[in-house]
């Protein structure tokens, strides 16, 4: 039987840059590594793999994220990745209290936004979507 989502886990061209971000969002560091070795080669079913990663969390929350880069073999960008059609993961939504504070705050980051704020009609669910590095989707929702 499933328990709980335990992480999700993110693949990044540049760890120090993306957990940054993340770390201006309001994460929090849990663990950090290399991962080499036929052990991961073999979880992974890719040759000589060479990876760094990072374990992030919330404060209160049990979810984490946890991003990761690989230096062998080279990862490939999807030019579609940021697209919200594609079949895959699409994006990570976050709940917050106000929206308009959070998105004053990181636009004063430098964060850019798809759109202005929207309310869904049928939840009154406020929401917007906002690209975080390698244009990963993300999603900002107050209910």
């Amino acid at each position: 039987m499933l328990k709980k989502i335990n992480h999700v886990n993110i693949v990044v061209s540049k760890l120090e840059e993306t957990k940054a971000f993340f770390i201006q969002l309001g994460f929090e560091i849990g663990d950090e590594s290399e991962l080499s070795g036929d052990w991961i080669s073999s979880i992974v079913g890719l040759p000589d793999v060479n990876a760094r990663y990072v374990t992030l969390s919330l404060p209160g929350t049990e979810t984490n994220l946890e991003l990761i880069e690989y230096t062998s073999p080279p990862s490939e960008k999807d030019p579609n990745m940021d697209k919200a059609n594609q079949i895959g993961f699409r994006h990570i939504a976050f709940e917050v209290d106000n929206i308009e504070d959070e998105v004053c705050r990181l636009k004063d980051m430098g964060v850019k936004f798809l759109s202005a704020i929207h309310t869904y009609p049928k939840t009154g669910k406020r929401l917007v979507y906002l690209w975080g590095p390698d244009r990963i989707l993300l999603e900002l929702a107050q209910y």
